[in-house]
């Protein structure tokens, strides 16, 4: 975790969700793993929006918000096969949900609470807790009613990809007011003479329960009268009946306080000028001023942290789509503002989007699921990423980050279709033109381009997490260099071959390497100045290289495809030895 284990103890955090018949959601659960950062990609319509809302109804149990209409029920059926239900697991650092409630993970360690919510019918939902003692979910439930429950659970913001302005307005000056609270209840008044460990709010709190309290007390005849004269007409139809009133003064004092206005209003506009609403901004203007606000939040909340905040509240960000109206230049500060949100504050977040630029693979707190529907229908959510799992180590974090910085695509094979890393400029130019040629028989091919030897065993390590099929295209190079010193291009290859037989079956993967180089092997001469320029004019003005090229990209995607002469597939460094020996004698 990003906060000292000082801080982090009592702070709740979301560890899975688990959703069926829910929209676009079937029978089938989709089962999403939280992190502190959860990346949901995959195509239009398969339900990525629909598990960001999954979270904020469970979360309004209480209100209006968490009543579903009959079109939220699969098919706008009501089949009691079929009910919408969504599960929750919620990391605890404390007993407060009660004993009965908390299971501890076998293999972590941590103690997480479940919790289940079932609409049998257009409107509330009935929530039930997991009770350890029978094994089985229980009428009852963790923390009792709604607002206590929700109160131990992180606040969610929902920011959605095309609300209107007012609630994007709204969403925006919600997060902003969240945060400006928590730091004025954090406030303390110097006094040099009294050192006081409460704060203002504190002391707030207590002259508000204190007046209550004698208010109460003040009234306790009229309060008696009151219950004596109503409950003698109770008595007149239930017998033996009364009446108390419990004015609970003690109770959830907190939200007897406003500490601004009720509905607050963000205006924006030129410093010496008009300034108008946020919603009457445009969508980048929104946009804009909701990373503003995140970046703010972040920045805000690192460094020290404050005395009790490990009692604040946590809070979960679920914003769909954030590339949306962004420009470029902008789109890769949004993505450094939502990943250093819960290294330096209270949060979680959880987004969909289609941008490859939203995913840093050097990150170690960040979880990547791929919702996608099947020929029948049906959805799934499948974990593609997740660090703990993936075990790269501190140079294969500095590879992926710098090549995510050149590069912000890279990630895109996380959004599905056959895979082939290869190692640098040449081939994947030449590749893409291949496949720009020919649009319908490779359009779902992806070229990772590594852009050098050295990453392409992390991504690799990346791949192998998958358990899915993929290919490998690299130069063999030489042990030694001309100068008849060591090659550290050479032992690269040492690197490939461990981490490629590190993949769950080795057979789905396809190791081929260029003897010595992709230029010489398939063009017949070195390499040199401007070489994937010069490799895109070679395979477009001749058709015999562009065929090599073709057979090349084939066999790398259909194993069982003939490795085409120049290149060979290789289980062993002895492989390439001889290869290149055979190479120099031709």
């Amino acid at each position: 975790m990003s906060l000292d284990q000082s801080v982090t103890v009592g702070r709740p955090r979301l560890n899975k969700m688990i959703i069926k018949n829910l929209g676009c959601i079937g029978s089938y659960p989709v089962e999403i793993e939280l992190d502190d950062i959860v990346v949901l990609v995959g195509p239009n319509n398969v339900g990525k929006s629909t598990i960001l809302r999954a979270y904020e109804v469970i979360m309004s149990e209480g209100s209006k918000e968490a009543n579903l209409s009959l079109d939220d029920f699969p098919n706008g059926e009501v089949k009691q096969d079929a009910l919408p239900e969504i599960e929750l697991q919620t990391v605890v650092y404390d007993n407060s949900p009660g004993e009965r409630w908390i299971r501890v993970d076998e293999i972590t360690g941590e103690k997480y609470v479940r919790e289940k919510w079932t609409w049998s019918n257009p409107g509330p939902p009935r929530r039930q807790g997991f009770d350890v003692n029978i094994g089985d979910w229980a009428n009852e439930v963790p923390w009792g009613a709604a607002n206590v429950a929700n109160s131990r659970r992180p606040q969610p913001h929902r920011v959605e990809a095309f609300s209107d302005p007012q609630n994007q307005a709204k969403d925006i000056i919600k997060i902003l007011n969240t945060f400006l609270e928590e730091r004025v209840k954090e406030l303390k008044t110097i006094d040099n003479n009294v050192e006081n460990e409460k704060t203002d709010y504190e002391i707030l709190l207590e002259k508000i329960e204190q007046i209550q309290k004698k208010i109460v007390e003040d009234s306790k005849s009229e309060i008696n009268k009151v219950e004596e004269e109503v409950s003698d007409i109770v008595n007149q139809v239930f017998p033996g009946y009364k009446i108390k009133f419990d004015a609970r003064p003690e109770d959830d004092i907190d939200k007897t306080i406003n500490l601004f206005k009720a509905n607050p209003k963000l205006l924006m506009g030129p410093e010496n000028g008009f300034q108008s609403a946020i919603e009457r901004q445009g969508s980048g203007a929104r946009r804009t001023l909701l990373w503003a606000a995140l970046r703010y939040i972040s920045e805000s909340a690192g460094g020290k942290t404050k005395k009790g905040a490990q009692n604040k509240r946590p809070h979960v960000l679920l914003l769909d789509e954030p590339e949306l109206c962004l420009h470029p230049n902008a789109i890769r500060e949004a993505c450094k503002v939502l990943y250093d949100l819960p290294q330096s504050s209270n949060w979680q977040v959880m987004v969909t989007t289609h941008s490859p630029s939203f995913i840093d693979l050097s990150r170690n707190n960040t979880t990547i699921v791929r919702v996608s529907r099947d020929k029948d229908g049906r959805i799934a959510g499948t974990t593609l990423f997740r660090p703990s799992r993936v075990k790269l180590d501190d140079n294969d974090r500095e590879n992926l980050k710098l090549l995510n910085i050149f590069d912000p695509y890279v990630a895109e094979f996380f959004f599905g279709g056959r895979s082939v890393i290869v190692e640098g400029d040449t081939e994947y130019t030449a590749f893409k033109h291949v496949i720009a040629s020919k649009p319908e028989e490779f359009k779902d091919v992806h070229i990772i381009r590594a852009r050098g030897k050295a990453t392409v065993a992390s991504l690799v390590k990346v791949l192998n997490h998958f358990g899915s099929k993929y290919s490998v295209l690299h130069d063999s190079d030489s042990p030694l260099r001309k100068d008849q010193k060591g090659n550290p291009a050479w032992g690269s290859n040492h690197r490939i071959l461990d981490a490629v037989n590190a993949h769950p079956d080795r057979s789905k993967v396809r190791l081929l390497a260029s003897i010595p180089n992709l230029e010489e092997a398939f063009f017949g001469e070195e390499a040199k100045g401007e070489k994937p320029y010069n490799a895109l004019l070679k395979i477009k003005n001749d058709p015999l290289k562009f065929k090599k090229i073709e057979d090349l990209l084939r066999a790398l995607i259909d194993h069982s495809c003939i490795v085409p002469e120049g290149s060979i597939e290789w289980f062993e460094i002895e492989d390439l030895e001889r290869a290149l020996n055979a190479y120099k004698l031709v």
